[in-house]
């Protein structure tokens, strides 16, 4: 009989956690003109985002490339999974560098500095270039204890995820005196993180984590020691039907509410949402959106000016060839939505001049936005056809603009 009721508990809990894919969409979307309606948002009359843009790393031929009169966008290295933070007195953006396509063995971490965020320096590397069967993908920039750290999760073979992967979180700190980055330590076995932890009240820190098979954790901890964590189970892949979590981001709100959002890979084009009131060690079942998103990375930051704002592709329709701005209020709804005008590239370098119309705006795709607000502007930092990094500025005057329309 007890086990029967254990049995009987348990598929009951299943049964709601299907059927909830299946309910009304959660309302965290409701603009002018088309109200809470995302098929009737009209994407070409959006309101538009100037700004000023700057490449960080050029696109360039990797070290199996054709020659230049057939090069073409696999050619070229990978440049993706971009993160800014402002420390020290200056700009430092991360990113993920591998010979080819996307998380190939022997893809590095590299990094590169701007004291105004438009110039930036020769890129170096953090990690150094592994060994092949092994890489890395950049996970974050970590400010903690006031050390820079950069966060990268190494593993084996092609791709973080599926069998036999080795995949850990691990940190590198730098080094003002060497000008170097060193090896500082693991901070969790089975782990990808999607941005830098964030502070808890309690003093704690708190980073999301997928392991190698998808599913989603909250890790809490990495106060008393680097690799000191708690896991917190959010949601597993194929728990809710239909629904593939990724890329889940978090963001507190001023009663400690937690609110998460997730790209989803389950052919939705929405995102999905989850909030936790105990400080990340319990959730709600994730529930669908009508948030539009073209199943690609989102960024959420809280600004000095009281508005969230949130980056994104949110056409589904163009894919990732456009990229928006979102923002809102309460850090519950988003009222307005606009298009971040980025503009055409410099010309690349010569290696690769035949291509250079595919990094037309309009046509190439911009993907792997991550925001930071420095002296008035957001600067988003972002991958073009992931070989290019670039950074899009844009002035908070202009964003706070959109809820006075």
């Amino acid at each position: 009989m007890k086990l029967f009721l254990i049995l009987a508990i348990a598929l009951s809990s299943f049964a709601v956690r299907h059927a909830s894919f299946a309910e009304s969409p959660v309302t965290i979307l409701d603009l002018p003109g088309s109200g809470t309606h995302p098929a009737a948002i009209d994407y070409a009359n959006l309101p538009r985002l100037n700004g000023t843009a700057a490449v960080v790393n050029h696109a360039a031929p990797g070290p199996y490339a054709r020659t230049p009169d057939k090069i073409d966008l696999l050619d070229l290295r990978l440049n993706l999974h971009n993160y800014l933070v402002h420390h020290d007195g200056k700009f430092w953006c991360i990113w993920s560098d591998g010979p080819k396509v996307e998380d190939e063995p022997t893809q590095e971490i590299k990094y590169a500095t701007s004291k105004d965020g438009v110039t930036w320096s020769a890129a170096k590397s953090v990690t150094g270039t592994p060994a092949a069967p092994y890489a890395f993908i950049a996970r974050g920039l970590w400010v903690r204890d006031g050390e820079l750290l950069a966060l990268g999760a190494h593993y084996k073979g092609k791709g973080a995820f599926g069998a036999d992967k080795e995949l850990q979180l691990q940190a590198f700190v730098w080094n003002e005196k060497s000008g170097q980055w060193k090896f500082r330590g693991k901070l969790y076995d089975d782990a990808i993180n999607n941005f830098a932890p964030q502070p808890l009240p309690s003093g704690d820190w708190i980073v999301t984590r997928r392991d190698s098979r998808f599913n989603v954790t909250m890790m809490i901890g990495g106060r008393r020691a680097l690799d000191d964590w708690q896991t917190f189970p959010v949601v597993q892949i194929g728990e809710l039907k239909g629904f593939r979590p990724d890329e889940p981001i978090i963001w507190m709100q001023p009663d400690h509410t937690l609110q998460a959002l997730f790209r989803d890979n389950g052919g939705s084009s929405r995102l999905f949402h989850s909030t936790s009131t105990d400080q990340g060690r319990t959730w709600a079942v994730p529930a669908l959106t009508n948030f539009p998103n073209a199943t690609s990375k989102i960024f959420s930051l809280q600004t000095s000016r009281g508005f969230r704002v949130l980056v994104l592709n949110a056409n589904p329709k163009v894919s990732r060839r456009e990229l928006h701005l979102a923002v809102s209020e309460d850090g519950k709804t988003f009222t307005r939505l606009a298009l971040l005008e980025v503009p055409t590239p410099p010309p690349v370098p010569e290696s690769v001049s035949r291509i250079q119309h595919k990094f037309r705006a309009g046509i190439s795709t911009l993907q792997y936005p991550h925001v930071i607000e420095q002296d008035g502007r957001l600067l988003i930092a972002l991958s073009r056809l992931k070989t290019q990094i670039e950074v899009f500025s844009v002035s908070l005057d202009n964003v706070a603009a959109l809820l006075k329309k």
